[in-house]
């Protein structure tokens, strides 16, 4: 079974410069001004290799009016009551939940991609994220993306 992650909230001071050149790679590529990873990493001053090892673990983290939205991709076992025990979880800590999408599992494996709104009365995702990570049904939880 894999490694559970663990989340953490740090400032930016706290962050090694290769991250925050990551992000920034990320933000130019989503913004449309480079259409290529190589130059996105070329006007950060990182390379491609580096990019490609954290884009996936660091994401900037943006408070606004409303909340938050976190998309979360998992995997999980095919197993009677599994997606209710997650949305259990969820409702537990009032996360806001906008979008459920399971796949048909296949070999007994499904994988779940879940989109909620933290509201100003909702828990600690960090923690929320903990909780779905230990079902015994879950193989692993993944943030696709922030807004």
């Amino acid at each position: 079974m894999a490694q559970k992650q663990k989340y953490y909230v740090v400032t930016g001071k706290a962050v090694p410069e290769v991250l925050l050149k990551v992000v920034e790679a990320k933000r130019l590529l989503d913004s449309g001004r480079v259409s290529t990873v190589q130059e996105a990493t070329d006007q950060v001053g990182i390379s491609r290799s580096s990019f490609y090892k954290y884009k996936d673990d660091i994401f900037p983290f943006h408070e606004n009016d409303k909340g938050k939205t976190i998309t979360l991709m998992m995997q999980m076992e095919d197993e009677p009551g599994a997606l209710s025990e997650v949305l259990g979880i969820v409702a537990e800590y009032r996360a806001n939940i906008l979008t459920i999408h399971q796949s048909i599992p296949i070999g007994g494996i499904a994988s779940l991609t879940l989109s909620v709104e933290a509201l100003t009365s909702t828990g600690d995702l960090s923690q929320m994220m903990g909780r779905i990570e230990e079902c015994p049904e879950i193989h692993y939880v993944k943030i696709l993306a922030r807004e």
